[in-house]
């Protein structure tokens, strides 16, 4: 006597059956057209004489235009190392359980995340207006030191103080989101067996709590390069300031502007292939548990397959 074959399984001499995907025609449809407007606009870019792009070429490699491309850079690392610095010292003011401390690093955030940064880098430019003098000295006593101002601040520090300073308080923010993101039982845990807290947050706590602080690093990292085109108005010799000194004397502004965006798109590039790599690393001790829940699936769908 043949074995019955029970309902919804299939017999050893009956073909498996195919899973076709759904076709979705609609998505064939857009993902040609969104071609073939890129493909139209670039060749209308590439084929467009008034871009003169025989003008970018020639000044896209100029002496001019890589001093104030070295000074950019320069102005973003700088400006990023003061701005992480003061950033991690405030974050840990915040979380202080000292009222008064915590009060201060808010009220820091307050005052240079709620004025724009254009309007920090001028206040800082023209400082020597409410403070002719910097000296060094005793409080309410004898002055050992002093200079005039104007000596002192310059354009390019006056561009790196308000960008590392208003770039701390964004990275308060998001260094104190990366703390606060590790469990509190693995700081319990950790005074539990007698270690400090210093040594809780170097050991313990900073590790862990950069996989969620690298990423929206890597985005302030670089908005804050794209940032640094604004000291142009202070006659800081960057990037855009570089472009700008050529094409007021060619009256060439659209390849000198031109210049400038490609090279900005450059480093962007450049900068996001780094934050990728660097979430890659950090992020494996987040996907090392996949590898062993797809095993565990397909075994579980080959035992049911033998029950059949």
């Amino acid at each position: 006597m043949q074995n019955a074959v029970s309902p919804g399984t299939l017999s050893d001499n009956e073909p498996a059956l195919e899973v076709i995907p759904l076709k979705n025609n609609s998505l064939r449809v857009l993902i040609v057209v969104v071609t073939a407007i890129a493909l139209a606009v670039f060749y209308g870019v590439i084929t467009n004489e008034n871009f003169q792009w025989e003008i970018v070429w020639k000044y896209f490699f100029s002496a001019a235009v890589l001093k104030g491309l070295l000074n950019t850079i320069s102005l973003t690392i700088i400006g990023m190392a003061i701005g992480m610095t003061v950033g991690l010292i405030l974050a840990f003011l915040r979380l202080s359980p000292s009222k008064f401390l915590a009060g201060c690093a808010a009220y820091y955030i307050w005052i240079f995340r709620g004025t724009p940064l254009l309007v920090q880098i001028i206040l800082l430019y023209n400082i020597s207006i409410l403070y002719p003098t910097i000296s060094i000295g005793i409080p309410f006593g004898p002055t050992f030191v002093t200079w005039d101002t104007n000596s002192v601040v310059t354009p390019f520090l006056a561009a790196i103080l308000a960008l590392g300073l208003n770039e701390a308080a964004f990275m308060c923010e998001v260094i104190r989101g990366g703390l606060l993101s590790v469990d509190s039982g693995q700081t319990e845990a950790a005074q539990a067996l007698g270690m400090r807290k210093g040594l809780i947050r170097r050991r313990i706590v900073i590790p862990q709590a950069m996989r969620s602080i690298l990423p929206p690093t890597g985005n302030q990292f670089i908005s804050l390069m794209k940032a640094t085109s604004m000291v142009s108005v202070i006659a800081s010799y960057d990037l855009l300031y570089s472009v700008q000194t050529i094409y007021s004397r060619t009256f060439e502004t659209i390849p000198l502007l031109l210049v400038a965006t490609i090279w900005y798109l450059v480093i962007v590039s450049l900068l996001m292939v780094v934050q990728v790599w660097i979430e890659r690393r950090y992020s494996k001790g987040a996907t090392r548990n996949q590898p062993l829940q797809q095993s565990l699936i397909s075994a579980l769908f080959k035992s049911k397959g033998a029950e059949a």
